[in-house]
């Protein structure tokens, strides 16, 4: 069995309202895309209320994001609907407010943290091993456990079982199933102070979640002066000052950076894992190959180089389920692409589930196949944590944990895909399955 192909398109836009494109696009954005886009080096879309374009082209990727990202900043079309949960976050600030929080944050990823961290996302495994059930299982819900996990013991020093932890997961869950990925008013250019609408359900789930971190973080906060504080990511980013200003951030600024570190490092990290588990369970050879290869594990961070093919599995489900389908940035100024005239406040699409499956870049781009990451891959045609000065700062820390984690439950479990359940990808806060992802599990 081979992994379903993107989920099939509606018509071209030309034939639907704008408003029923609009409404399809909300509710998955990845059927609401043309196949023509696979092709593609760039696409135009017109509207009454914004102009936008779809970027292929390595060397629009490459100006956008690597080249002249100060005349693209982050567009507020997709973060919008995010705001009652993230606040003032890296993930939504741009200018001189993200590049302060970067510099207190990006200290907290740097070289030998990855190290420091091995001993926690090894617990989180183990644990995770420990949880797994037999029988028919859905998998996206046990990936998502053990991310939560990873998240709470890295960054806070505790298990998931720790009875905030759990409040906080079960409430992301209502959080991420309440939450559409775009929020349509965004797209009217309304003054600033004009209240945007919010699904209730989502507003409820975003202050019960920011006030949990709140506790945890003044909690923290309080630890760190009184000597008393484990030497986790939470103390580092919180002790950490901005090596401009000397200024450190204030208790709302951390619930706000916590929130997002939650959001990335939870929902990106379960839909990657998930989706390997099922890419392994319809490739059963490949599957076998990482259970031998698991073999050699051992808790020690050393052995983790012994780990290639399954690190390069991960990659290959990074490629083919990329958890952020796309990126959306704003023009500055007028700009021209690929010869077209580009105006001042056009939206600019960056799709990693485009450029990850694109025909003129990848051999054999909808097929599973992680052994070509032993060669030569097409230079800019792959970016699951964007790149440039906003790649995301813990993509060393998703890789190592994505990695370990399914050495983990490969070498205690084997995986087998059900033929009555092919998951369908469609995009929420990430790339998800509509009805979850459902597998045999058995112990090996």
């Amino acid at each position: 069995m081979t992994p379903p192909l993107p989920p099939k398109p509606v018509p071209r836009a030309d034939r639907v309202s704008l408003w029923g494109h609009l409404r399809a696009f909300r509710r998955d954005i990845l059927s609401a895309q043309p196949v023509r886009l696979y092709r593609a080096w760039m696409a135009e879309f017109r509207t009454p209320f914004f102009e936008s374009y779809l970027c292929n082209d390595p060397a629009l990727v490459r100006r956008v994001l690597d080249e002249r990202p100060q005349d693209f900043p982050k567009s507020n079309r997709v973060t919008e609907g995010l705001r009652p949960l993230l606040g003032r976050s890296v993930f939504v600030t741009n200018g001189e407010e993200w590049l302060r929080q970067r510099r207190i944050i990006d200290p907290a990823f740097e070289g030998g943290r990855l190290r420091e961290a091995f001993p926690a996302i090894w617990a989180a495994s183990e644990a995770a091993v420990a949880r797994m059930g037999e029988g028919e299982v859905e998998v996206e819900l046990a990936a998502s456990h053990a991310a939560a996990d990873v998240i709470f013991r890295t960054l806070f020093s505790i298990p998931i079982e720790d009875r905030v932890a759990q409040a906080v997961f079960h409430e992301f869950r209502a959080y991420q199933r309440s939450a559409p990925i775009l929020n349509l008013g965004a797209f009217l250019r309304l003054p600033h102070w004009v209240p945007r609408l919010h699904r209730g359900a989502t507003r409820r789930s975003a202050r019960e979640i920011r006030g949990l971190i709140a506790g945890l973080t003044a909690e923290r906060a309080a630890a760190i002066a009184a000597g008393t504080a484990p030497a986790d990511l939470a103390t580092k980013i919180m002790t950490t000052p901005d090596p401009v200003t000397g200024a450190r951030f204030e208790t709302d600024e951390m619930v706000d950076q916590v929130a997002i570190f939650f959001l990335a490092g939870h929902e990106t990290s379960a839909s990657a894992l998930a989706w390997s588990l099922y890419l392994l369970a319809t490739h059963p050879e490949v599957q076998e190959r990482v259970t031998a290869e698991a073999e050699s594990l051992r808790p020690e961070f050393g052995t983790l180089g012994a780990l290639r093919l399954t690190r390069d599995v991960f990659r290959e489900a990074l490629r083919l389920y990329p958890p952020v389908p796309m990126l959306v940035r704003e023009t500055l100024r007028p700009d021209e692409f690929r010869g077209r005239r580009v105006r001042r406040g056009a939206q600019v699409v960056i799709s990693p589930w485009h450029l990850h499956r694109h025909e003129r870049l990848w051999e054999r781009p909808d097929a599973f196949d992680p052994d070509r990451w032993a060669g030569e891959v097409p230079q800019g045609g792959y970016l699951p944590f964007s790149r440039g000065p906003r790649v995301c700062p813990g993509a060393g820390f998703a890789m190592l944990e994505g990695t370990l984690m399914l050495a983990h439950l490969v070498r205690a479990f084997r995986f087998e895909a059900l033929p009555d359940r092919v998951p369908v990808p469609v995009a929420h806060l990430t790339v998800r399955a509509r009805d979850g992802i459902w597998l045999r599990v058995s112990r090996r």
